[in-house]
């Protein structure tokens, strides 16, 4: 049945091989039971009801991900378009049509948003539009995103495991501005070394090391056995942090769905006032789809001869059913995730890796009271998003080196994805410069149209959207 349903020999894997894959990716991304909802709480929505919801946005996308599009491609809320419903709506108004007032951006209408621009991108890929937009992009512009996707994640890691930090933890005297508004001055160097002798820190040197041994030594299973190794060394040095319980009963209580569940607000958002709003989640959600597919595509060497993504279509489709589902049940935009890439090094090449993803999303339903505490662990799963991005860095390869209108804008997007620390600022604007530098340099019949109608509306997000 297996075999039947996955193709799991045909794609040169095993059973076994693709539950491990499966398990890895759950691991490495399981964070975002916990990160999700902290951050949409600086929204309004509820922490208890939000996990939920994340959970299930969750399982519902990577079991569509799995049957539907057979991809070993976990999906869940995506990190980055939660901090913009959070954050970058922040102190916006709109025009309320019931009152006829501005009124604050509330919950209900960042819900909204979400839910019409997944409507959107679920028009577009039943139309075929979003699969022709992506195939094209350049292969060297493909593969710059893996790259850049890459260094994203082992930033992410670095940052995370606390081997590198910034200023805005432990802010120095010297870096405030004189007077009492206690400004922060911008720094000379914006990130810096971390504290190597915290026991934590040092953990995370231990376990990314470890991982990397492990690797090299083809051992089925690195990157996992590399987060087990050093979680419990670090609960046996004693940085684990025990439970309040173990289990507790979902869509009950304190978890119970019924507060955020279908209360977006749809019609306050289709207004004029709203465009901008969604044309910026529009295009951060399509970028960072695409971007993603070919990052773990190109992992997992699923990309064809011309750098493309195989039948991209039914991943995409499954991403806007998401987005959909997403705002109904009370979360952010959703889409694949970056982190299936560590699933994928382990082996995993079907969509059985998905199912198993949701299937251990589906279980930790009914052990919420634990996902706290083991998700503080960040010098356990740190590592691995370190490791990840090492191997991604594979991908650099492809990049045409010698033809600087293919290398420019393939550079601007690594730089721009890594250094404002946002995978879609660097999309964009290695899309926009891409036919500009070919039309510059009179190459102008390898621009075409999908990379013209690509760079004006990552154009727009610039001129008329939030870029943050």
């Amino acid at each position: 049945m297996l075999e039947r349903l996955f193709k799991i020999q045909e794609r040169g894997s095993s059973a076994r091989v693709e539950v491990l894959g499966g398990a890895t990716t759950f691991i490495t991304m399981a964070y975002i039971i916990v990160v999700n909802p902290a951050i949409l709480s600086f929204a309004g929505i509820p922490a208890g009801p939000s996990t939920v919801a994340t959970i299930l946005t969750a399982v519902f996308g990577s079991l569509l991900m799995g049957f539907l599009a057979n991809r070993p491609i976990a999906v869940a809320p995506y990190m980055g378009e939660n901090a913009f419903i959070a954050f970058g709506l922040a102190g916006l108004v709109f025009l309320n049509p019931d009152t006829g007032l501005w009124e604050a951006v509330k919950w209900p209408q960042r819900l909204g948003t979400v839910f019409v621009s997944g409507l959107v991108f679920l028009v577009i890929t039943v139309f075929g539009l979003r699969s022709w937009l992506a195939n094209s992009i350049s292969t060297s512009m493909k593969h710059s995103f893996a790259v850049g996707i890459g260094l994203f994640l082992a930033f992410i890691g670095l940052y995370e495991t606390g081997i590198v930090t910034s200023f805005v933890t432990g802010i120095p005297a010297a870096a405030l501005r004189a007077g009492p508004a206690g400004l922060l001055l911008a720094p000379d160097v914006p990130v810096k070394l971390g504290n190597i002798r915290d026991p934590q820190v040092l953990l995370a040197i231990f376990g990314f090391l470890l991982i990397c041994v492990l690797l090299s030594y083809r051992i089925r299973g690195a990157i996992l056995l590399g987060i087990a190794v050093t979680a419990v060394a670090g609960c046996l040095l004693g940085f684990g942090k025990a439970p309040q319980g173990v289990v507790a009963v979902p869509f009950v209580g304190e978890y119970s769905l019924a507060p955020i569940a279908l209360k977006l607000d749809i019609k306050g958002v289709l207004q004029v006032s709203f465009l901008p709003i969604l044309l910026t989640l529009f295009l951060m959600s399509f970028l960072d789809t695409l971007g993603t597919l070919v990052g773990v595509g190109s992992a997992g060497g699923m990309l064809d001869e011309k750098g493309n993504f195989p039948d991209i279509e039914r991943p995409m489709l499954v991403d806007a059913l998401t987005c959909v589902f997403s705002g109904l049940v009370g979360t952010s935009t959703s889409g694949a995730y970056i982190e299936s890439a560590t699933g994928i090094r382990e082996g995993a090449r079907t969509g059985l890796a998905a199912v198993v993803t949701a299937l251990l999303f589906a279980l930790s339903l009914f052990f919420l009271p634990v996902i706290g505490p083991l998700q503080q662990l960040r010098f356990a799963y740190g590592p691995a998003l370190i490791a990840v991005g090492v191997l991604m860095l594979n991908s650099v390869r492809k990049i045409d080196f010698d033809d600087l209108t293919e290398l420019v804008p393939a550079f601007t997007t690594v730089v721009m994805m890594l250094f404002t620390y946002n995978i879609a600022n660097g999309l964009t604007a290695g899309l926009v410069i891409y036919p500009l530098i070919k039309v510059a340099a009179g190459r102008w019949r390898e621009v075409n149209g999908g990379s013209i109608v690509m760079a004006l509306l990552c154009l727009v997000y610039y001129v008329f959207g939030l870029p943050h």
